[in-house]
């Protein structure tokens, strides 16, 4: 018979026949800890690190200050209606952009309605409150899953759960990618929702409350939820091949060392059978079934957003090296292109003892070392890591799926330690695995300065607290000990997490892009574009400032849009007319340009500068200034012929061709080493326009303007050079940093004369009113109107239009633009935006909401049938866990010796 572990005394006990007082339930206590204890040493690591709203370091790394940080500033405008558009649409960014998909990628999560609490100007503040109350979740639902996996016949530690309810919250993951992209976060709580849902559907129960936990999780955020269903998956398949109904052990002494017939007066055990585990796989799936379908409103808007979305290119998945794989358990490592494995060196000792702890079953030891290997194996492996990926390797990020490794890795650490702190022999294994994998690291790229001395101190206060514990006899040693080895734990594991935590987000501000703080400067910007906005009337462009989406997050209706979702369509249109864009094509940026202005109707643009240097530990301060332009309505008449552009043609051309006028003059352009040379009429602007270029361009004695083209992921936008001066001479001097690449047409000479031709001839021959809602526009026209109507807007499926009263059809194209053909009679159009997947979407969730209702029926019925025909003299076995408790055994666990 195996060792014994030594048992940690539970602080709770149950009271009299009953069961325990509510208040010190251990299924309660146990997140209840863990949910503070999480915050506590998130809030102290972004302390050691003095970021913002702790420091005067900036949190808004990459798209954390880029994508989420401005649209949920625009969601707390859209909750409190202070914005044009509506759920269908955003009218603030992308000229136009559908707004249920991005609702669904980046805002659907319950946390982000805290955003309403916090003031208008402060939206970072309001998302790192939501950041840490959601890590803090994340934290406590581990903890309530770990304390329902009960240790043979008891209820394991809570403060053990609640420690490693934590470790898992903060883990690598966490510090490395969930904290910089908090949509993911939503994840990281689901994965143990959802494998509490996998043990209801294994006992049984909850048919309802399963199906809604499923349902929130995927609208919350479906990509992580769908890594975490995986998990869950995984989690349950071994739950199934380890016990049997209810959690009680089988009737099978290979599974349980020393097991043999029930004891005299206790309940059969129930063996797990095929059938059984068949029923259970099925209610799993019926249940998975129901909660992605009541989230299908949502998650197929996204799906179809994503077949229309701007393609990323190809990536090919390229496997981490495994010193760079086992370097990322240590703590302190850093790097989003490798697996983000850390789940603090305490954690991972005890996780690392199962394979030698000999109190636990022998299945149960193999089945989850087993899975623990092979989902770590499965990081590395192309087809599975596309799997975990739902078949798309992603653009950054090869590894979004390792939260579900650290809470696997978790779930065995308690399995481990719950039944009693390891034998020293488990110990010692474990630290001999740990300095192996410690020792295979040492060449890894990512490892930090303080990574090796942090993993060295927390596993030597783990050592010095565990081992006396293990060896602890019945004594009162027995009673503090434990006790002693609980509260070093917690300073080894904490302490751990937060030097760990504190020096991730160092490092992401040193090596990535990076976005000030919200200060004086942005909100001069705002302020202006308040005072000149006139929507519909025209447009009003925000202008750059560092970050992005500024749109969102200081308002206007500009070009600059950053989504997962921009369409093709719209990132292609702007770029054909001279626009740049980042993010290889789905973060679009403004262009300061009078033709585009005049074409998109925007007829006031703020210019703003910073007052002094951007940088990293201060708010900038900056001045703004608005300047309007007379530029035709929303809604332009044009001739009927030829709708189509040349995305690799001149995107002086195609801005001619949009507008309808000849404005630019094109000449021929000579190329001398690095000096360009053309004749364009005196007095005309130069514009400058080569997307690939990457360094500086000038006019013979001007200022040199900055151009940014990294292809795929940068394009540089066309930019003014100056006047060509009085002999009509033009001469570009070109410096740059690598082979420029130049198109056929890369300099145009702008006539303002005749652009102020054309926005007059527009104006007269355009609409005479424009109103929006919502979600749609009503352009009223001059009496016999034909051609086509231009809207301003780049053409997306989902846009449906009309002329006069007739019926709204899919809208056509003008050259990327929604397009309304006239016949002379109709002097209204109207158009209006319906996402793609939304009838599809609500037709599927309704359907899953009546298959819910049955279901709840359906329960109500079997519940009522069985209280009707219950013994009070008899028990029979329902497949609940209470009924076959009396056994005494769960498959989990090996049973203890109970005398010399």
């Amino acid at each position: 018979m195996p060792p014994a572990a030594t048992p940690v005394p539970t602080p709770d006990r149950e009271g009299a026949r009953g069961g325990p007082r509510r208040a010190r339930d251990p299924r309660l206590l146990a997140p209840a800890v863990a949910g503070p204890l999480t915050a506590a040493v998130f809030v102290l690591a972004t302390a050691l690190a003095r970021s913002h709203p702790l420091g005067p370091y900036t949190r808004n790394v990459v798209d954390l200050g880029q994508q989420y940080l401005p649209y949920h500033a625009y969601w707390r405008a859209f909750l409190l209606g202070d914005t044009h558009g509506d759920a269908f649409l955003n009218w603030n960014s992308g000229f136009g952009a559908g707004f249920l998909g991005d609702i669904g990628t980046y805002l659907s999560s319950p946390f982000s309605l805290l955003v309403v609490l916090f003031p208008a100007d402060r939206p970072e503040l309001a998302l790192y409150a939501i950041t840490v109350l959601k890590i803090a979740a994340a934290g406590a639902a581990m903890a309530a899953l770990l304390i329902r996996l009960r240790p043979a016949d008891r209820t394991g530690p809570w403060p053990l759960a609640a420690l490693l309810g934590a470790a898992y919250a903060l883990s690598g993951w966490t510090f490395n990618h969930g904290a910089s992209v908090p949509m993911w976060l939503d994840g990281l709580i689901a994965f143990p929702l959802l494998c509490l849902v996998a043990e209801w559907a294994r006992a049984g129960r909850r048919p309802v409350l399963g199906p809604l936990v499923v349902a929130l999780a995927w609208t919350a955020n479906f990509y992580t939820a769908y890594m975490a269903t995986l998990g869950a998956a995984l989690f349950l398949a071994v739950r199934l091949f380890t016990t049997g109904p209810g959690g009680s052990a089988e009737a099978d002494p290979g599974i349980i060392a020393g097991a043999g017939a029930p004891a005299a007066g206790s309940a059969a055990v129930p063996k797990a059978t095929a059938r059984w585990r068949l029923a259970v796989l099925l209610r799993a799936g019926w249940t998975v079934g129901l909660g992605v379908g009541l989230a299908a409103p949502l998650v197929l808007v996204v799906f179809s957003g994503t077949k229309y979305a701007d393609p990323t290119p190809e990536t090919v998945f390229a496997p981490a090296s495994w010193a760079e794989l086992f370097g990322r358990f240590l703590p302190a490592a850093a790097n989003v292109d490798t697996p983000a494995l850390s789940i603090g060196t305490p954690a991972l000792l005890l996780a690392l003892t199962l394979p030698f702890n000999r109190a636990v079953a022998p299945r149960v030891r193999l089945a989850w070392t087993a899975l623990t290997v092979l989902v770590t194996l499965s990081l590395q492996w192309g087809p599975t890591h596309l799997l975990w990926h739902a078949g798309a390797s992603p653009n950054g990020n090869p590894y979004r799926q390792t939260f579900v490794l650290s809470g696997l890795l978790l779930i065995a650490a308690w399995f481990s330690a719950a039944p009693g702190v390891p034998r020293p022999a488990a110990l010692l294994g474990a630290t001999a695995l740990l300095g192996a994998l410690a020792l295979a690291a040492r060449t890894s790229a990512d490892i930090d300065a303080w990574s090796y001395p942090a993993a060295a101190a927390a596993l030597l206060l783990a050592l010095a607290a565990l081992l006396p514990a293990a060896r602890a006899g019945r004594s009162a040693a027995s009673r503090v000990l434990p006790v002693a080895a609980a509260v070093a734990l917690l300073a080894a594991q904490a302490g751990e997490a937060a030097v760990s935590g504190m020096r991730t987000e160092r490092q992401q501000r040193a090596d990535v892009a990076w976005a000030p703080r919200i200060g004086p400067w942005q909100r001069a910007v705002a302020a202006e574009v308040a005072r000149a906005d006139a929507w519909p009337a025209y447009r009003t462009d925000p202008g750059p400032l560092p970050g992005g989406n500024e749109p969102l997050l200081l308002g206007g209706e500009g070009a600059d849009a950053y989504s997962s979702l921009t369409t093709e369509n719209t990132s292609r249109t702007l770029d054909s007319l001279g626009f740049g864009h980042y993010a290889k094509g789905r973060h679009p940026e403004t262009l300061d340009n009078p033709v585009a202005d005049a074409i998109f109707s925007v007829g006031a643009r703020i210019r703003s500068e910073p007052t002094g240097p951007v940088r990293q530990d201060a708010a900038p301060r900056g001045t703004a200034t608005a300047t309007t332009t007379p530029v035709p309505p929303l809604v332009t008449v044009h001739p009927a012929g030829n709708a189509t552009v040349d995305p690799e043609d001149s995107a002086f051309r195609n801005q001619e061709l949009l507008l309808g006028s000849s404005v630019y003059a094109l000449p021929a352009v000579r190329r001398t080493g690095t000096t360009l040379t053309a004749r364009c009429p005196a007095g005309t602007e130069v514009w400058f326009w080569a997307p690939e270029y990457h360094g500086t361009a000038a006019l013979a004695g001007g200022a040199p303007a900055d151009f940014d083209g990294r292809p795929p992921a940068v394009r540089a936008p066309m930019r003014a050079l100056g006047a060509v001066p009085a002999g009509g001479e033009v001469r570009v001097r070109l410096v740059p940093e690598r082979a420029p690449a130049l198109p056929r047409q890369s300099v145009g000479c702008l006539d303002r004369a005749r652009l102020a031709a054309a926005v007059a001839r527009l104006t007269a021959t355009g609409a005479t009113e424009v109103t929006t809602t919502g979600h749609g526009l009503t352009a009223e026209l001059p009496p016999g109107s034909t051609g086509v109507a231009v809207v301003a807007v780049p053409r997306a499926t989902g846009w449906r239009c009309a002329a006069g009263d007739a019926a709204p059809v899919s809208a056509r194209s003008h050259r990327g633009l929604l397009a309304v053909p006239l016949d002379g009679r109709a002097t209204r159009v109207s158009c209006a935006f319906r996402p793609p997947g939304v009838r599809l979407g609500a037709a599927a969730g309704a359907a899953a909401l009546l298959a819910l209702l049955a279901t709840a029926l359906l329960a109500r019925h079997r519940a009522r049938r069985a209280g009707a025909g219950s013994h009070p003299g008899r028990q029979e076995f329902t497949g609940r866990p209470h009924e076959a408790r009396s056994s005494g055994r769960n498959a989990d666990y090996a049973p203890r010796r109970t005398g010399a």
